[in-house]
């Protein structure tokens, strides 16, 4: 991940560039979409669409969903809604949080986007990482 931020609605990081503060914890509601742009060096820039499921103090479980096109270079790996992902963060006991992700590709993601499972492990471990207050740049990476 080369960077990442909240965007002000869903357009907002296709033509141009209009980053907001990160989202609060008033704005994390069940049910409403909030926006956010990440650019990596596989996919480059794309705008995705997050909505909170469920949340209590307990548990958080939300959904994310490209909006825009995925490209690697010039070739396209993810159209629009091909790229959809289910978080679910729960307290297991005092100080025990858990982490589950389901990530699916629509059927006519480019056959480019697969073999990629250390890739795959570093986003997921960097997400607990920042959801636990674990500083990213402590420890290695979990795979190389």
């Amino acid at each position: 991940m080369l960077d990442a931020s909240a965007v002000t609605g869903p357009a907002a990081g296709l033509a141009n560039d209009r980053r907001r503060e990160d989202f609060s914890s008033n704005e994390m509601v069940e049910g409403r979409a909030l926006y956010l742009q990440q650019s990596d060096n596989l996919s480059g820039r794309a705008t995705y669409r997050l909505r909170v499921v469920s949340i209590s103090r307990d548990r958080l479980v939300f959904e994310t969903e490209n909006i825009s096109a995925l490209r690697y270079r010039l070739v396209p790996l993810f159209q629009p809604g091909e790229m959809q992902s289910m978080y679910y963060l729960q307290q297991e006991s005092p100080g025990i949080w858990c982490y589950y992700n389901i990530t699916r590709m629509g059927k006519n993601a480019s056959r480019l986007a697969t073999g990629h499972d250390a890739s795959s492990i570093n986003r997921a471990v960097a997400f607990f990482r920042h959801w636990a207050g674990i500083p990213t740049d402590q420890e290695p990476p979990a795979a190389r």
